[in-house]
């Protein structure tokens, strides 16, 4: 099967300041791909450059084995999805009515919505547990609740491929959780495939096939959690030193900081 997003030699600068250079990898259908790497390294650059936000000064990236710039803006949001780390809205919109807005790739020179439409949005709630929200605005949603909105209008949208960018940066630990199961879930089940930028090292990789470690632009590693989340890659991206043993439930990479400040000091991240 061919993977639904190639990204061969690609590079991308702000003004003369190169940001990325020499990135290559490929998503396949139904994969779980995290972007892991300190701040600066990129990362949501690199979110917006396959989203098509952001032209690319080298290289190539393919959607669907074609040229991603012989796509129209349209057609390129019936294909990606972006769930962005934060999202202000300016009006009380309900919980519905931004589910919605995802079909607005679809909704071509009349942007009513049909029968249709109501039937994608009823379903992409009913998927991530937002029906009960329904007639709330988005301005009373907790942050775990707003997260699972912005999914659903994701999904909305029908597109393949889903971005998301640090979807668990201001949740607790019980909502981190819940959104990286439901993105599992929604991976196994509807096949979409999935890439995801987080700070949470040791969850994503219970959760991720794969791993790509960014490092000042570049792709430091890429492949299996194992093998990308090691002590030694670790410690000399992040500049920190760190400790990386197995999960005992999982059996996955756990990764714990190691400081000095007067004791030994242990964090898990």
């Amino acid at each position: 099967m061919d993977p639904e997003l190639i990204l061969k030699d690609v590079h991308f600068r702000y003004n003369s300041q190169w940001c990325l250079e020499g990135i290559d990898f490929e998503l396949k259908k139904g994969e779980i791909l995290g972007i892991i790497g300190p701040n600066g390294s990129g990362k949501s650059t690199l979110l917006k450059i396959m989203d098509g936000l952001l032209k690319i000064h080298k290289g190539e990236i393919l959607l669907m084995n074609k040229p991603i710039s012989s796509y129209r803006r349209g057609d390129i949001a019936r294909c990606i999805a972006m769930v962005p780390q934060e999202e202000t809205f300016r009006f009380s919109f309900s919980v519905s009515e931004v589910v919605l807005m995802g079909r607005f790739p679809h909704s071509g020179l009349f942007p009513f919505e049909g029968k249709e439409d109501l039937e994608i949005t009823h379903q992409s709630m009913h998927l991530t547990g937002t029906l009960d929200l329904a007639t709330r605005s988005i301005h009373e949603l907790s942050g775990g609740e707003k997260q699972r909105v912005l999914i659903a209008r994701a999904l909305t949208q029908r597109a393949q491929i889903i971005l998301l960018d640090e979807p668990t940066s201001f949740l607790d630990i019980r909502h981190k959780v819940e959104i990286f199961e439901l993105i599992s879930s929604l991976a196994l089940t509807q096949g979409l495939s999935v890439i995801v930028v987080s700070h949470d090292i040791s969850l994503a990789a219970q959760y991720c096939h794969r791993m790509l470690l960014l490092d000042k632009g570049s792709v430091y590693k890429i492949g299996e959690p194992a093998g990308v989340i090691t002590a030694d890659n670790i410690s000399t991206v992040y500049q920190c030193p760190v400790l990386v043993d197995k999960n005992p439930i999982s059996k996955t990479p756990r990764v714990t900081i190691l400081s000095k400040r007067g004791e030994d000091k242990e964090e898990t991240v």
